[in-house]
């Protein structure tokens, strides 16, 4: 079992990433390798869910693309994200948000959340 936790820590990136919950509209920047060039493609969709633990963390994504919806799923310690930027934060009660599948325009649309900055 050690062995394994050692490997993780190994391959983990380290990096600082913004606390997203489902329902809030994030940005991913995620570097695609094309033959011999690396560029940096943006994904901007709605965070439909949050699974795994640890190192192993991926989140689902979902974003309309010429009326059709296309999922994507991100690992959190994945070398090829490059960075997760927040849009806007969802108002929503659930923790998977698969009944978005099946709607479209206006109904598909969620509330936002309102957040107060504290000052120290």
């Amino acid at each position: 079992m050690d062995l394994i936790k050692v490997a993780e820590q190994a391959f983990a990136t380290g990096k600082e990433l913004p606390e997203f919950f489902p329902g809030d509209t994030i940005t991913v920047a995620y570097r695609i390798k094309e033959g011999n060039k690396e560029r940096i493609q943006q994904y901007r969709g709605v965070v439909l869910k949050i699974t795994g633990e640890g190192t192993k963390k991926r989140f689902t994504v979902r974003k309309i693309s010429d009326n059709i919806g296309v999922e994507r799923i991100f690992p959190i310690e994945s070398p090829f994200s490059d960075s997760i930027t927040i849009n806007k934060h969802g108002k929503v009660r659930r923790a998977k948000l698969y009944y978005l599948r099946k709607l479209t325009g206006k109904k598909a649309r969620i509330k936002e959340r309102r957040i107060v900055k504290k000052e120290a």
